[in-house]
């Protein structure tokens, strides 16, 4: 029963990354329209709850380390290790590798700036920004979907899929 648990919260948590990253995803061609002075004012507003200290931390956080317990806990389970430590590739490559190295860093500079005073590189932290977290999406779902595929590989009565 434990792992049943531990398997669903990591789905959940793993869901609801995918959910922010696809957030953003979705607003990536509306955002590449907008204007210096409205890109700036939107990112330093409308993301208070997705990063620390809100929520949004939390999730991305809980989510890979959720799924790097599952994969210990599932390794000597063949019919699922294989998928699980597929999925927890793929989220600890969108977290923490590409929001540390590509996420993070447009973070910082967009934070000290405002509606008058620019970066000057400012289209091109956009493109960065908004490029790493469509990359984080592919990601996020492909983990997902691989820790759910090593559930339902692991489940009786169902046939295994490696």
């Amino acid at each position: 029963m434990f792992l049943i648990i531990w398997r669903f919260l990591t789905i959940i948590l793993v869901a609801l990354f995918t959910g922010l990253e696809f957030a953003h995803a979705l607003e990536l061609p509306a955002k590449m329209q907008y204007d210096g002075a409205l890109y700036v004012t939107i990112q330093n507003s409308l993301y208070r709850y997705f990063g620390a200290p809100g929520p949004g931390a939390f999730i991305t956080v809980g989510a890979v380390l959720w799924a790097i317990a599952l994969t210990v806990l599932v390794r000597k389970r063949q019919a699922a290790f294989w998928w699980t430590l597929a999925g927890t590739v793929c989220l600890f490559i969108a977290f923490p590798l590409i929001y540390f190295l590509r996420i993070e860093p447009v973070n910082t500079v967009i934070e000290q700036a405002n509606a008058g005073s620019l970066p000057s590189n400012w289209q091109q932290l956009r493109n960065q920004w908004e490029y790493a977290h469509t990359t984080n999406f592919g990601l996020s779902l492909a983990g997902l979907s691989t820790i759910v595929i090593s559930v339902l590989n692991d489940s009786p009565g169902h046939k295994n899929l490696t």
